[in-house]
This record gives structure tokens, C-alpha cells and sequence, in this order.
């Protein structure tokens, strides 16, 4: 923000040296970039920080002198003469994007005479770098870095049928802008338009076809507010950035709204001359949200570390414009204003306090009382699942969440709706938020073969992106991870991590169709009928998607029920002092049968009195020994009893109850 000190110099007493304004300034927080000399006038440029748009006009900052150096801020209210007929009978304005723009009014002036800006207008413009068009749109941009507030001067007789309509605009309309460029639009847009055509790209620029020319004699004057991110979208899809779009992105003041539309008509009426018409049409509400904010004396000490008078503290807040409401012993309560949105609690207000009073005036070495922070169960959690995870000799990735088209097209676990896209890519052709973290790490695998490295074991904690129609996305934090390993490899570490962190977790697998998995070695996780995750090796179309070498194993896991089942007290038993018993089990059963249904059943039988089992190799298939549409499935099971030895007679017991119970759900027998 480049400020004009003769200009600045209208509003507040500007008698202190140059140093002593530029150093208070940096000091409260609008940064000194550099000074220039333009002609007679000194351009002094600011660095204004996104949540200060109200600096983004000269009595802004002018504002900030004033309550830095105990000055009077001396700003006239605008006295523009209506003495035309009534505004409502030559104009109307409909709003039909309420939802991207909540207010604008509209000012109609006949008669005005376009010509040059006078010199002092033109080289305050000149001093801030902005072109000098003629004294209309001059005075619009002149209003725009006075208050802050973005104005657009329409040719009225170029509106046809003489109305405004502020709509979403249609996808591939086209809209020529005063750049004398033409852009598509997508229908993301909110436009200013006529009974035909879009005349103007809200927030951003005017249209060509209705811009201010040497033959206009009727001007209309815009004042609105746009919603932020439509206008930041619109401005970045096109690169179509602008002061005006600069502004809107950051907010403005709703109450400058209509005082900046008077000032420009008082300033138009003066050196264009011209009649106002009686009168403004204002459509769309614009709720008071700003909140009552409480600050307690005491916290004064124990946030900034020194004593503020309690009267210094209530003029600070005044001189700000807060409106204060109550005042006591143990607080002041204020309602910040309406220029001011970043004050939303009493954090806002101490710091407030703390840079007018000035920082330089709190010690190096004050003592400030400090807690400790307190992590979260999350926080927790996921340390514990990213040790388990380097114990397993995997390494941590960290990848982009915005993905190209076919990376998002890859693999979508999760959901079936198309990702959120954004208009502008983050990077090259990264315009989509992803929805699964898996084929990122399948890209660094690729790269990672490349460069001939040997061992890529790569997982990430990451979010993925998933869409809810008419709400916000479901942020879903998984644990993803890439393994040169086989399946069961991969599945071992997967059980060791729950079994480390969620030990009662109850989890199953069930079988999965992925096209990047292969059918016979993948599984998606269950936990009380939904996906905890999906695991498998990668098929040939997989490896081929991804131009992958070797083989990988992936997995995908949610981790909002691990967080929630996670126990995050060690707890530690006796152990017994007698010794186990093993029993091999070699069971025939139907081809469709899962190990993870033979476990659970194995489990279930032996109850408190198995201490392991193990699947001991490949399933055996032989049609002649074992019959059509067979396999042989053989296992270990150790079993051990806390107080005492366990018998030959007892140990069998528990294997024939295993095996009953196969045959009962399974159709299982051991092989003979």
C-alpha cells in the first residue's frame, strides 16, 4: 500500500519527523517497505498484512497516526446535492447471488462532462502508481484509496434496458473486460449484468462494452461487497488481478460502503459537473456479527508481562473505534468496529493494547508465566503409529494433497464422488484435492526406482479430501504406505501396528475388486461392518498405471477408529512360569474359505488359553487326494495355561474343539 504523506497530511497533524512516523508505524505493525520522492509529494510504501484491510486506504492509516500519536483524525462526512428526480425511476438493481454478493447500491448522476482530472487529483494518483484515465474513473480510484472501497463507474446509456442485475454468471459465457480482453467464464463468477450481457466481473473489472468514454453523459456509480473467495477465484482463474480485487478478497467495510458512494458523487458533481438523482438504491442486508468482546484487566500482566493503566487501556480501544459497553474493576467489555473484523476475541484486544502502547515498552526480560501445552489424544496416537511404523523399517513421506486429473482417477477407496477441483492449479495441472494418499506414494516409488534405490518402504499420515454434497468435505486422516513386500509382508506389519496400539480393536477382512489390486492378494479391513482400510499387492494394469519395475504392496488405513480405540496406558501381566504346548492342525476346506475366518474361529475356541497361531505355508491343492474346488490349510496353534502345565489329553481337547467348530461353520475336516 503506497500512501501519499501530502495526502495523508488532509486527515492527521503529520508535524512529527518522517523517521519518528515510519518507525511507530513498523512498530504497531504496518511494516516501512520504502519512501520515494514524486514531484512534490512523498510516496511512503506500507506492507499492509492480510487481516488490516481497512490500511488499505489513506484514512485507514491515517486513523492508525492518529491513535499512535494521540492526534485528531479529521475526516468530513460527504455532501453530495441530489436535486435530480428520483434514482427508482430511471434504474432498478436485482440481486440474484445473494450468496456472492450480499449488498449493493447504485447512484445515478446525469449530465456529467468527461474530461481530464485536475492536477492535484492527477498527481496523487500519479504518486501512487496508478494511471490517470478522466476525472470519473479518476475519481473512483481516488475514492478506492481513500476509504479502501472498490467503486466502478458504469456509462448508463450503454445499460440496456437501464438496470442491474448481480447473478452467477453461465458457464462459457463470454465477457469482455476494459483490459479489451475476452474470457470465458465458468459459472463460478458472480457478474454485474444488464437485461443482455455481463457488464462487469464482480469485485474484479469492468466490462468494455459499458466503460466511462469522452461521449458519456449519464454515469452510474457502483458501490457493493462481493464474497471473498469468489472474487479471489475469479481473479486467479482469469489472472485478472486488480486493486479492486485486492480489497474485496481481504473484506471491506460494510458502513464505507455508502459513504464512499457519496464521496465519489460529491467529488464527481464538483469536477464533472452533472445533477444527482434523488436518492440510492441499496438491495441485500448485511448482518451485524461483530461480537462483545470482554477484556480482563488481569490478563494484561500475565499475556504481556507489564501493568497498563486501566484509563490508557479504554483510550486505546476508543481511539480504535471500539464502542465500549461496560466498564468495571475486573473488565472492559467493547464492540470492535465495523472496520475492524479481526477482532474477534479478547486475544485480539490485548494485542491491540500491547502495539498502541507501544512494544518497545515491554522488557526482554519480563517475566511471563507460561503452562505447559497439553497433546491430544490424536497427537498421541499418531506419534505411537509413526514409531511403530519406522520400527518396521519404513521411511516418512510427505507429498502434496493437490493431485492431477489422473492421479485422482487412480485409486479412491473411499468414495465414489468425483474430488473437489479448484479453478486454479496449485502446481502444473494439480487441481484436484486427493482422495486417497496411495498413488502419491506410488509416484515416489517410481521416482525412487529411477534412481536405482534399493529399498523403498515409504508410509505418510495424511488427509484425504472426500466430497459431501452441500456440506464441507470429509477430512479424513489415513495412514498410507508402500512396500516392496508381499502381501503378507505388509499385512504382518498392519497387524503389529494394531496390535501395538489398539490391541482390542476387533477387525476382519473381507474381500475387495480394485482394478489396481490384485483379486487373489487384497483385502479391505472391517471394523463393525465398516472400512478400516484396504491392503493388497499392486496387479499388472497397476504396475503399468504407475510404470512401476517391481512389485509393491500398498495399504490405506483410517485412523479415526484407531485414535478412538487406542490404549494409551501400557498394561503388563504375570507371566506364567509353565510351559506351552503346540499343536499343528492340517485342515481340508473349500477353495472360497479365508485364513482370516479360520483365525477367528481358532481363536474363539481356544479362548484366554492360546498364546499364538501361525499359518504355516501355501495352501496344498491336489483334486486327486484332496477333492474338486479343495485345499489343505495347515497351522500352528501354542498354547499355554497360566497356572500349570497343560496335559497332552488337554492340548488335543482344544485342537478337536478348534477343528469341530471348522467343520461346523466352515465344512472343514483334517486331512487324513
Amino acid at each position: 500500500m503506497i500512501v501519499s504523506k501530502e495526502w495523508l497530511a488532509e486527515y492527521v497533524d503529520l508535524s512529527m519527523p518522517m523517521d519518528e512516523l515510519t518507525d511507530r508505524l513498523t512498530i504497531t505493525g504496518l511494516n516501512l517497505e520504502g519512501i520515494e520522492t514524486v514531484g512534490a509529494d512523498t510516496a511512503i510504501d506500507l506492507e499492509v498484512t492480510s487481516n488490516r484491510p481497512d490500511c488499505l486506504g489513506h484514512i485507514g492509516v491515517a486513523r492508525e497516526v492518529a491513535v499512535i500519536f494521540g492526534k485528531e483524525l479529521k475526516v468530513a462526512a460527504p455532501d453530495a446535492n441530489a436535486t435530480g428526480s428520483p434514482v427508482e425511476k430511471l434504474t432498478s438493481v436485482t440481486i440474484e447471488a445473494d450468496d456472492l454478493c450480499p449488498r449493493y447500491t447504485a447512484r445515478v448522476i446525469k449530465g456529467v462532462k468527461i474530461g481530464p482530472s485536475p492536477d492535484w487529483l492527477a498527481n496523487r494518483l500519479r504518486s501512487l502508481g496508478i494511471a490517470v484515465i478522466n476525472n470519473v474513473v479518476d475519481i473512483t480510484n481516488y475514492v478506492m484509496m481513500e476509504i479502501g472501497q472498490p467503486l466502478h463507474a458504469f456509462d448508463f446509456a450503454k445499460l440496456k434496458g437501464g438496470k442491474i442485475v448481480v447473478r452467477h454468471s453461465e458457464q462459457g459465457e463470454a465477457f469482455t473486460a476494459i483490459d479489451h480482453k475476452t474470457y470465458t467464464l465458468t459459472g463460478e463468477e458472480v457478474v454485474i449484468a444488464d437485461a443482455e450481457r455481463p457488464v462487469a466481473l464482480g469485485g474484479v473489472m469492468g466490462g468494455y462494452d459499458t466503460e466511462v468514454t469522452n461521449d458519456t453523459v449519464d454515469v452510474l456509480i457502483e458501490a457493493a461487497d462481493f464474497d471473498q473467495m469468489a472474487v479471489r477465484g475469479a481473479a486467479r482463474r482469469h489472472v485478472l488481478m486488480s486493486p479492486s480485487s485486492y480489497r474485496f478478497e481481504r473484506g471491506v467495510d460494510p458502513e464505507g460502503i455508502d459513504w464512499a458512494s457519496r464521496r465519489c458523487c460529491e467529488l464527481i458533481l464538483e469536477l464533472a459537473g452533472g445533477e444527482l438523482c434523488e436518492g440510492v438504491i441499496d438491495e441485500g442486508t448485511q448482518e451485524d456479527n461483530r461480537p462483545t468482546i470482554k477484556l480482563r484487566y488481569d490478563q494484561i500482566p500475565r499475556i504481556l508481562g507489564i501493568e497498563v493503566e486501566r484509563d490508557e487501556v479504554r483510550r486505546i480501544l476508543t481511539d480504535l473505534g471500539c464502542e465500549e459497553t461496560h466498564n468495571c474493576d475486573h473488565c472492559v467489555k467493547a464492540v470492535p468496529p465495523t472496520w475492524r473484523a479481526d477482532l474477534t476475541r479478547e486475544a485480539d484486544l490485548l494485542e491491540e493494547v500491547a502495539r498502541i502502547h507501544g512494544y518497545d515498552r515491554i522488557p526482554e526480560d519480563v517475566g511471563v508465566r507460561m503452562a505447559p501445552s497439553h497433546r491430544t489424544r490424536e497427537d498421541v496416537v499418531l506419534e505411537r503409529v509413526r514409531h511403530a511404523m519406522t520400527a518396521a523399517g519404513f521411511d516418512e513421506a510427505l507429498t502434496l494433497s493437490a493431485v492431477d486429473e489422473n492421479t485422482s482417477e487412480a485409486f479412491a477407496p473411499w468414495t465414489t464422488e468425483a474430488p473437489l477441483a479448484t479453478g486454479t492449479p496449485v502446481l502444473r495441472r494439480a487441481n484436484r484435492l486427493r482422495q486417497s494418499v496411495v498413488p502419491s506414494l506410488l509416484e515416489c516409488r517410481r521416482t525412487n526406482e529411477t534412481q536405482s534405490n534399493p529399498t523403498i518402504e515409504l508410509f505418510e499420515i495424511a488427509k484425504v479430501y472426500l466430497p459431501k454434497p452441500g456440506a464441507l468435505p470429509d477430512e479424513k486422516r489415513v495412514l498410507a504406505l508402500t512396500s516392496g513386500g508381499g502381501f503378507r509382508e505388509v499385512k504382518g506389519v498392519v497387524e503389529t501396528l494394531l496390535a501395538h496400539i489398539a490391541p482390542d480393536l476387533a477387525w476382519s477382512v473381507e474381500s475387495t475388486g480394485h482394478e489396481l489390486l490384485d483379486a487373489a492378494r487384497s483385502c479391505q479391513l472391517m471394523v463393525e461392518g465398516e472400512q478400516l482400510g484396504v491392503l493388497g499387492e499392486l496387479s499388472q494394469p497397476g504396475m503399468d498405471r504407475f510404470n512401476l519395475r517391481g512389485g509393491s504392496t500398498i495399504a490405506e488405513i483410517d485412523l479415526a477408529p484407531i485414535v478412538t480405540a487406542a490404549r494409551l496406558v501400557p498394561t503388563a501381566g504375570p507371566l506364567s512360569s509353565h510351559q506351552p504346548v503346540s499343536r499343528d492342525l492340517n485342515v481340508v476346506l473349500d477353495e472360497s474359505v479365508r485364513w482370516a475366518d479360520v483365525e477367528r474361529i481358532a481363536r474363539a475356541e481356544a479362548g484366554a488359553l492360546i498364546e499364538s497361531i501361525s499359518f504355516q505355508d501355501d495352501s496344498y491343492r491336489d483334486p486327486k487326494q484332496l477333492g474338486e474346488g479343495k485345499k489343505s490349510v495347515l497351522f500352528s496353534i501354542v498354547l499355554r495355561k497360566p497356572d500349570g502345565a497343560f496335559t497332552s489329553e488337554e492340548a488335543d481337547a482344544v485342537r478337536d474343539k478348534i477343528v469341530a467348530q471348522l467343520g461346523k461353520e466352515l465344512g472343514g475336516k483334517l486331512r487324513a
